[in-house]
């Protein structure tokens, strides 16, 4: 896989965000705009895999993306919406990393 150059013009406020936040992070503007790009590519393609994954099998009562993972659970008769400090905030349907290990 090759590289590219890639030429942007960005406004002087813009660009001193930027050299801020790279530079909390100990990186150069460059590194840190690329390293912002793939997280933000590989969120979008993880997305899209999950939307795939909630098509092919069927989502049952779920929603998408959105709705599975950026709603809050709702309440259920006799149980308190509060969590445990230790506990996840994962949605019901999500397996803990955890789950089965003693």
């Amino acid at each position: 896989m090759g590289t590219s150059v890639l030429s942007l013009r960005i406004d002087g406020e813009l660009l001193d965000r930027l050299r801020h936040h790279a530079g909390i992070r100990g990186m150069n503007v460059q590194d840190y705009v690329i390293r912002t790009l793939v997280r933000t590519d590989f969120d979008e393609r993880f997305k899209a895999a999950v939307e795939e994954t909630q098509r092919f099998y069927g989502d049952g009562d779920q929603g998408p993306y959105e709705q599975s993972y950026g709603q809050p659970e709702p309440e259920q008769p006799g149980h308190s919406a509060r969590r445990s400090p230790g506990r996840h905030a994962a949605p019901a349907t999500q397996v803990s990393p955890s789950a089965g290990i003693r």
